[in-house]
Parts: structure tokens; C-alpha cells; sequence
């Protein structure tokens, strides 16, 4: 499973993604699209299966396989991949 904000339009943009540990039937990747997380809202993130992760954002597929600890951010014309150790803290 994925935390993906499912509340966000396909085409906002940029493409967000951040990989934390794997915690659960959580692989750690939390998506969303548009500009920050907002701070207030604890129901942004929805669960998705892995497998539908293709309908939502199937731009993010390469990526898949980082490890925890990797971010993404993905717009036309636009690839910025690095890595942030604190996404490691629990």
C-alpha cells in the first residue's frame, strides 16, 4: 500500500513522493500532487493498493524500487530524485 492523496487532480503538478520506511502493509511511499502537505488535514493521505498506482500516477513507476529514504518530484519537463536521511526517522 501507498499513501496517495487522492483528493488532488491528476493534473496538478508537480508529482510529489516520498519513500519513509516500511511500517505495516505500508511500502513506505506517500504521493501527492501540487504544492505542500497541508499541516491540518490528517485524512490527506488514502491508502492505495500498489496496483492501482498505475491509473493515478503512472509517471512515478520507475521510481518504485528507491529505498526508503528517496524523494521525487516529477513535473513536464522537470526530474528532481535525492536523498534525505531524516525521512528514516521514525
Amino acid at each position: 500500500m501507498v499513501g496517495f492523496a487522492l483528493s488532488r487532480p491528476r493534473e496538478l503538478e508537480p508529482l510529489n513522493a516520498l519513500r519513509h520506511p516500511v511500517a505495516g502493509n505500508s511500502n513506505g511511499w506517500f504521493v501527492w500532487r501540487g504544492p505542500d502537505i497541508p499541516q491540518d488535514d490528517d485524512k490527506f493521505f488514502a491508502p492505495l493498493h500498489i496496483e492501482h498506482l498505475d491509473e493515478y500516477a503512472p509517471e512515478l513507476g520507475p521510481y518504485l524500487a528507491l529505498p526508503p529514504g528517496w524523494g521525487v518530484v516529477l513535473a513536464p519537463d522537470y526530474e528532481d530524485v535525492w536523498y534525505d536521511e531524516t525521512l528514516l526517522d521514525v
